[in-house]
């Protein structure tokens, strides 16, 4: 074991069964994909939205909102945050990490449903914040615009509902959503109506390399909603799979990345005066 307690990195050529046995023994953190930031590699962004956030952040507007905090890890990121600020979660697990990072800062953190919709109400007064922050979350246009000031910024980062598909096709596991369900046309459209101005709307095709299994494996279990079935890593899920994966094991072994959809989306929407 090593000083952090994590196994070490088996070679991409390790057996199949060093890999399964490092992805199930990496303790998940928030959304922290640190363990395999080397190993799973996404084309960069032709924006930064950090960048875009702290610009919002740090402008004097007012209290700031993020919703699908995770673990806090990039809202924290983004201190000192203004008085009144807030963010939501609605992974059960992360709230409490969200908590232990963000409180500190002065961040009031609520859980909200976590199943499909049920977080789309967001538990806050009409006109509360100057700045909605979504990066990677599910929202509801009216609940973002009702809880902005007029005035105030949405900036939100999604990912497209393509994303992940080559790794659903190559398991044979059933994609959970529709395909084109997320894409930039249908945000700006839902925006739109919803009564605010879009300033941004931009897109990316990109794309997500696996260096091994055991990347594979850990990203799985951190993006459990992708291949429900797997994310545990239990006996029985690597059992289920257990064909496509050492399938793509061999691909990996000879020395070869698995390269996947990774398309991301941009819009940065205003609430009128």
């Amino acid at each position: 074991m090593s000083e952090a307690g994590v196994l070490p990195v088996p070679d991409r050529a390790a057996p199949f069964e060093a890999h399964v046995e490092w992805a199930r023994a990496t303790p998940v953190v928030g959304f922290d994909l640190s363990p395999i930031d080397d190993r799973c590699i996404e084309d960069p962004l032709p924006w930064d939205y950090l960048v875009l956030a702290r610009e919002l952040v740090g402008s004097g507007r007012g209290p700031v909102l993020d919703l699908g905090t995770g673990g806090g890890e990039a809202f924290g990121s983004l201190a000192p945050l203004p008085e009144g600020s807030a963010a939501t979660e609605g992974w059960p697990p992360n709230v409490p990490v969200a908590r232990r990072r963000l409180e500190p800062l002065g961040v009031d953190v609520r859980q909200v449903g976590s199943s499909k919709g049920e977080g789309l109400m967001l538990p806050f007064l009409d006109g509360r914040f100057a700045v909605v922050l979504d990066r990677h979350e599910e929202f509801e246009p009216s609940e973002v615009l009702r809880v902005l000031e007029p005035g105030g910024v949405f900036i939100t980062q999604q990912v497209d509902s393509r994303d992940g598909i080559r790794v659903n096709t190559a398991l044979g596991a059933q994609l959970p959503w529709d395909p084109d369900d997320v894409t930039l046309e249908g945000a700006v459209a839902d925006l739109a109506e919803a009564g605010f101005v879009i300033d941004v709307a931009r897109e990316h095709v990109g794309t997500r390399h696996f260096h091994d299994l055991s990347s594979l494996l850990w990203y799985l279990k951190v993006i459990a909603w992708q291949v429900p079935e797997i994310a545990s890593l239990s006996s029985e899920a690597i059992g289920r799979y257990e064909a496509p994966l050492r399938a793509l094991h061999m691909h990996f072994a000879a020395g070869n990345d698995f390269v996947d959809e990774a398309p991301r989306f941009l819009v940065v929407a205003r609430k009128p005066f």
